[in-house]
């Protein structure tokens, strides 16, 4: 059966930029959606994101766990000033059901050959980045799984290695399915729905074909400013708002 799943990862509270990226999958005719984590943080819409994520799941979708929900239970003391700050300003913003629903995530999924995790499946309440083929390495270290699927770095970048060979990296190219090889194990590292930080500013998804055996980058680009300026109304800090529009 073909299975074509829509990834979605570090929204972050960007509600211009998931909107858009929903009506894109919404016509390109996806089997499921997965959100990776990190729905809120950093942006002005922790609510819309949240209810809308929730909507979604009440309609088949899955939702994981990422740095940024769990902070919004628990403070993290590894976060910079700036997401704190984010944070602070989020957690006024979030109901009882909101609060309910980010308790209730799981921190990964395993199905078939795919383990999907918002950082790394080393210790993924640790919240490891994977920016290195040595990063991907311990990952994939962690898991009998030939394929990890994950967030959290914000920028989009595939490793894939032989049986008994180092990792190499690839950047993938947009629009372009990747044929993730059945003789190589994966890490495919998404981009960003609401905070792209590898110089394109335009929101980032992907979809996995489990049954053809491919994943494809798809970059849709939002009103960036209606999202910056709602940061800034909220008095966040203004660098989240600028950020946007580098894709930095």
């Amino acid at each position: 059966m073909t299975m074509r799943t829509a990834l979605l990862s570090d929204i972050h509270g960007n509600r211009e930029a998931l909107a858009a990226c929903l009506a894109h999958i919404d016509k390109s005719g996806v089997d499921r959606i997965m959100f990776l984590g990190d729905i809120i943080g950093y942006g002005a819409d922790p609510e819309w994101c949240l209810n809308t994520v929730m909507k979604r799941c009440e309609q088949g979708a899955v939702a994981l766990l990422g740095n940024h929900d769990e902070a919004a239970l628990k403070p993290s003391e590894d976060m910079n000033g700036m997401a704190r700050a984010a944070m602070d300003w989020t957690r006024t913003r979030l109901s009882p059901d909101h609060l309910k629903f980010i308790e209730e995530r799981p921190i990964l999924k395993e199905e078939g050959d795919v383990l999907y995790v918002h950082a790394s499946a080393a210790a993924p309440h640790s919240w490891l980045y994977i920016q290195t083929p040595r990063d991907a390495e311990n990952s994939l270290s962690f898991t009998t799984r030939r394929i990890t699927v994950c967030g959290h770095v914000h920028v989009p970048r595939y490793f894939h290695a032989l049986p008994a060979k180092p990792c190499e990296s690839y950047t993938p190219t947009t629009g372009v399915p990747m044929p993730l090889l059945r003789q190589r194990r994966w890490v495919i590292v998404l981009g960003a729905v609401g905070q792209p930080r590898d110089g394109n500013p335009a929101a980032a998804y992907s979809v996995i074909d489990t049954a053809q055996g491919h994943v494809t980058l798809h970059r849709v680009p939002y009103n960036i400013e209606g999202a910056a300026q709602k940061i800034r109304a909220a008095g966040l800090p203004v660098a989240l708002a600028d950020r946007l529009f580098k894709g930095s």
